[in-house]
């Protein structure tokens, strides 16, 4: 035992507890949606939502976040479609693909995932990038929203990086305040992300699970669990992976996420871009023994060939129990790569 959470005097080890229903449908497969890969994922049957970085994402009239313009222009596909009025019946102008309109019309739920709020970031969010999360969420028709657990800036100093929150009480109390801006705007729940980081701050108040979980009972803040981020961490500070991950709360659990990586210098690192392990697959196989959480891959570069893809899916359909992934051959047919 850790001892108990801090101010509650509760056992940090709980016992395991199934997540509630939660924004997404239960069992779904869902995938991170990339222009370079997009017919490709049009191309696959049985996935039930995508993932859409928000700040590809731009207005179509021209963007109108000061500063961040430079970075929002980076992130953004050249092909822009339509915006969109969607399930609150409000428009925005918010340019969406024709080929995410396209997917979303079939069935898909799409989800947008901010990269630069800063939520843990000591100052407060900025106002224009939480409306710009809020319309995205608008634009697509989407039941949640997820950003991370990290700050990306500081004093006006961009640094390029998801960057770990200390775990303190100060640090929870910033993070608990942006996390209420922000919930404060948007229309749909918010999920947010546990990072993988190569250091952790000193002189921790609180383990990673007993942080998440007081920052759910303060904010009533959905969580997307990262668990390659998670194998990562562990995997790196010599600390068993499944323990770890069965520490952390589920009861609001919105959907987890599932990548690859590869070891470099003795470290593993979270690419994005390698094929999901086996031991994360494992971990995948025994968090959802009795969680029917939704689960999505993330792949954002070295994409491979479509056949490919639908095997990776198929991996974590397999390690959950699901239904396969398949690819429809009059699409697929002659689809070798991206």
């Amino acid at each position: 035992m850790s001892g108990p959470r801090p101010g509650t005097g509760q056992p940090a080890d709980r016992p395991r507890r199934s997540a509630s229903s939660g924004p997404l449908p239960h069992g779904a497969i869902g995938v991170g949606w990339r222009r370079e890969i997009c017919g490709m994922i049009a191309a696959l049957d049985g996935i039930g939502f995508c993932e859409v970085i928000a700040e590809s994402l731009v207005p179509q009239h021209g963007s109108r976040y000061g500063g961040a313009a430079g970075a929002l222009r980076a992130f953004a596909a050249p092909h822009r479609g339509r915006a969109a009025a969607r399930k609150s019946g409000r428009h925005t102008d918010i340019a969406v693909p024709e080929e995410l309109e396209l997917l979303m019309a079939g069935g898909i739920a799409a989800v947008p995932h901010g990269i630069s709020l800063s939520l843990g970031g000591a100052e407060a969010v900025d106002p224009a990038r939480v409306t710009h999360l809020a319309e995205c969420a608008r634009a697509l028709g989407s039941p949640v929203v997820s950003e991370h657990i990290a700050f990306v800036r500081a004093d006006g100093v961009e640094a390029g990086h998801l960057l770990p929150v200390p775990r303190t009480r100060e640090a929870l109390d910033a993070l608990a305040r942006n996390i209420s801006r922000t919930r404060a705007e948007l229309e749909v729940p918010l999920a947010v992300e546990n990072i993988a980081a190569l250091f952790e701050w000193p002189d921790a108040e609180f383990s990673e699970a007993e942080f998440l979980q007081e920052l759910v009972e303060r904010t009533g803040v959905y969580l997307l669990i990262d668990i390659a981020n998670l194998y990562a961490n562990a995997r790196n500070r010599s600390r068993d992976p499944l323990t770890e991950l069965l520490r952390l709360p589920t009861e609001r659990l919105a959907y987890c996420h599932v990548a690859g990586g590869h070891e470099v210098g003795g470290r593993y690192h979270d690419t994005h871009s390698h094929p999901v392990p086996a031991e994360v697959l494992a971990l995948v196989t025994e968090f959802t023994a009795d969680r029917p959480v939704p689960l999505m891959l993330e792949r954002d570069g070295n994409y491979p060939p479509a056949t490919e893809l639908a095997a990776e899916l198929n991996s974590l359909a397999t390690a959950s129990g699901r239904p396969p992934v398949t690819l429809r051959p009059a699409l697929s047919a002659g689809m070798s790569g991206p």
